[in-house]
């Protein structure tokens, strides 16, 4: 394990620290959690770091958005998601609510079978129609029950969507020329996508269908695990300008996803589905100009993921390969639809 991970992370590896039965524990790493797997349990630490569009960086930033992060995910998986717990530490050690002092906090998540996660159904190829036809009747009411205000439409017009989107690929520039990104596909990318945010009656005319809501942010593979049900899970916490968004933003997400794994014939029936249920007949306007922000959003994160020191190597390495891959795809996007 590296030496930069914290001192409680490499401690709560021990099975010994947690107040539940445990054989071993599995540390994953993103670049903005640990997420330690025991036993029956989950437990989602985050990283004290400050990107800018998110800021974990204190004690008592980190958790409200804990008590966020529980609050927000109760409304598509509201059996999962358990209660936010202290990391405690006293003269015996560190544990799970246990004595002591409290030095950071975890959300606690019930663990799901790893066979049934979405992203090892897709690896398996298991993915069926029947599988996306799930998806959408779960999302689908969520969405049209979901909330929506003059506030949250703001995040729908292009000058909001466009902080976003410049924001991204200005925290990307420093990485021009690594292995995962050359300055042709950066100007591609770039290029299209604020001549798309030109036009702006494209996105007034979101706002005034009512598709502007208080969506997930992170809808993918790998938060969706396919069990007894659909759960739906760790949607964006840290920042509303990221989950206040057009739904076909949400949904763009999910296809990108199934794009990338080449399942373009699942990825086109998921948004036909998604259609002909909501009756948003004007979503695939917006579709292809988001798919191409969330494949950039997705790279410039395996480049942060790779560029962190704590990361062991072969996270490392298939951060890199992963955000190669991406901005490829973001690429496409990019180039076979023009922008008028």
């Amino acid at each position: 394990m590296p030496h930069t991970v914290p001192d409680f992370i490499k401690a709560l590896m021990n099975p010994e620290h947690y107040p539940h039965p445990v054989e071993q524990v599995k540390l994953i790493q993103t670049h903005i959690s640990y997420v330690l797997i025991a036993g029956a349990f989950v437990y989602k630490v985050k990283k004290p770091v400050n990107f800018g569009f998110l800021d974990f960086s204190s004690l008592d930033k980190r958790k409200h958005f804990c008590e966020e992060e529980l609050k927000l995910n109760r409304r598509l998986c509201p059996s999962i998601y358990l209660e936010v717990v202290p990391v405690k530490h006293s003269e015996k050690g560190y544990s799970i609510s246990g004595p002591g002092e409290t030095i950071d906090y975890c959300v606690k998540m019930i663990h799901m079978p790893d066979k049934c996660m979405m992203g090892n159904v897709i690896a398996a190829g298991q993915l069926n129609k029947k599988h996306i036809d799930a998806i959408v009747e779960v999302l689908e009411p969520f969405y049209a029950t979901a909330l929506t205000s003059d506030e949250i439409n703001q995040n729908g017009n292009a000058e909001a969507i466009g902080v976003n989107v410049i924001e991204n690929f200005t925290q990307t520039e420093q990485y021009i020329g690594c292995s995962a990104l050359s300055q042709a596909e950066f100007d591609a990318i770039s290029s299209y996508s604020r001549l798309f945010l030109e036009k702006k009656h494209v996105f007034e005319r979101r706002i005034a269908l009512g598709k502007i809501r208080d969506c997930h942010g992170d809808l993918h593979s790998a938060n969706i695990c396919l069990a007894d049900q659909v759960y739906i899970y760790d949607c964006i916490e840290f920042n509303t300008r990221f989950r206040y968004c057009d739904i076909a933003s949400d949904l763009a997400f999910l296809a990108m996803d199934l794009d990338y794994n080449n399942l373009q014939e699942l990825s086109a029936y998921l948004i036909n589905r998604y259609i002909e249920d909501s009756g948003d007949t004007e979503l695939n306007e917006v579709l292809n100009f988001y798919k191409c922000y969330r494949a950039s959003v997705r790279g410039k994160i395996g480049l942060l993921t790779a560029h962190e020191p704590e990361v062991d190597e072969e996270t490392r390495e298939t951060a890199m390969k992963q955000a190669t891959q991406y901005y490829l795809l973001a690429q496409q996007y990019a180039r076979t639809c023009k922008a008028a």
